[in-house]
């Protein structure tokens, strides 16, 4: 029996006199219109312009179909919207948005999509800072590295009075056997282990690294940087960089007290350190026993600050510089005279670093990191001169 097709196959009642209808000839379609947002930000800061700027490329200009300012957008807008890997751009080559992005709506060949495929864009990712023959795309790492730090400071129009850089080292868990691949025992993965630099909401640095170092490494260096390029646009901002446990090294406090930069440091609790401030510790605790709030005491030892700090009976002990003021609690007086806002709560600065870590946690890396070994750090009046652990 011949089947009876209906050609009438989404009849919809109309509504308050309008005609609806369903069909299949609609075009091509996105599901990422959100990414228009994105590109009328990159408009006002131009940072896809910026990023493609320390780029050169060395291909025959005659015969390049994508220009590498088209490349880096495309790759950043990709993992903006979520798509970490070279090969969802064999799709996103074809997608509208994307091609309003790029500002190319129809290809340039017959055998071109508008966009690039995973394989030219695989020539950016493969850049390196000396173009060979099969890499002509180099890159220019110190004005990659310089840019970030440029684009928090045009987002003030006044230099602050104080900043805050947070550092902070995490895992980037791996998923297969990629170079200088460690296991790491804190974390119990194979991982990385980059390190971030954050103010606030603003990334400033982040570096790639293998998980056998210990979580300092590279610290001065990158703080170094970051501080002259503020400096140089900031001559008179107060800075102060806090960080926990795993950046208490005597090199980065001593370059800091030589720089005039503060320093809030956590410390690893030992023996030696909680006899040094057991009366301080045992106050702390009881008062907030009694209050059923954090409760905080100060003492100061040559050169440098400790503090004892207590959380519903607990306890837990910090290292500041002599003028560092971590909370309003210990501002002094003169940080009052300069400072025009109140300071900003742990909670709300880390927010950044937390986000960035669940973030790197979902990805599967597959750079190649190249961070130094660290040598092992001077003893110190708190006993921060133990030997680097194999995998911490």
């Amino acid at each position: 029996m011949q089947t009876e097709c209906s050609a009438d196959l989404f009849g919809f009642a109309p509504v308050e006199g309008h005609k609806v209808v369903a069909a299949f000839d609609g075009g091509r379609m996105t599901s990422e219109a959100g990414a228009m947002l994105l590109g009328a930000t990159d408009r006002q800061i131009r940072l896809i312009e910026r990023f493609a700027g320390c780029f050169t490329d060395y291909r025959a200009a005659d015969l390049v179909v994508h220009e590498v300012a088209g490349l880096v957008g495309q790759r950043v807008f990709g993992i903006a919207l979520g798509y970490e890997d070279l090969i969802d751009h064999d799709q996103l080559r074809h997608d509208p948005v994307m091609a309003v992005l790029g500002g190319k709506l129809e290809e340039k060949r017959s055998d071109c999509a508008p966009l690039a495929g995973k394989s030219t864009l695989n020539r950016l990712e493969l850049s390196r800072e000396e173009p060979t023959r099969y890499h002509k795309i180099s890159c220019d790492a110190a004005a990659i590295e310089a840019l970030f730090v440029d684009l928090f400071l045009d987002a003030h129009w006044a230099p602050p009075p104080q900043i805050t850089l947070d550092l902070d080292a995490t895992d980037d868990p791996l998923h297969g056997h990629q170079e200088e691949r460690f296991f790491h025992g804190y974390y119990d993965n194979y991982c990385y282990l980059p390190l971030y630099v954050f103010c606030g909401r603003h990334l400033l640095a982040a570096k790639l690294r293998p998980a056998n170092i210990d979580a300092s490494a590279g610290s001065v260096e990158e703080v170094a940087r970051i501080v002259v390029q503020i400096r140089r646009r900031w001559p008179r901002v107060r800075i102060l960089l806090r960080a926990d446990c795993g950046f208490a090294r005597e090199a980065l406090m001593a370059w800091c007290e030589n720089n005039d930069v503060d320093f809030l440091l956590g410390l690893a609790k030992n023996s030696r350190l909680v006899g040094e401030i057991e009366a301080e510790l045992a106050a702390a605790r009881e008062q907030s026993q009694r209050t059923e709030k954090p409760a905080r005491r100060f003492r100061t030892s040559p050169g440098r600050r400790a503090r004892a700090g207590a959380a519903r009976g607990g306890s837990s002990p910090r290292r500041s510089g002599p003028k560092a003021p971590p909370t309003r609690a210990l501002s002094s007086p003169r940080w009052r005279a300069r400072s025009t806002r109140p300071a900003t709560s742990m909670r709300s600065s880390i927010a950044p670093v937390a986000r960035w870590k669940t973030g790197s946690r979902s990805a599967n890396s597959t750079f190649m990191p190249t961070a130094p070994r660290p040598t092992r750090c001077a003893p110190t009046s708190y006993g921060c001169g133990s030997p680097r652990w194999p995998m911490c």
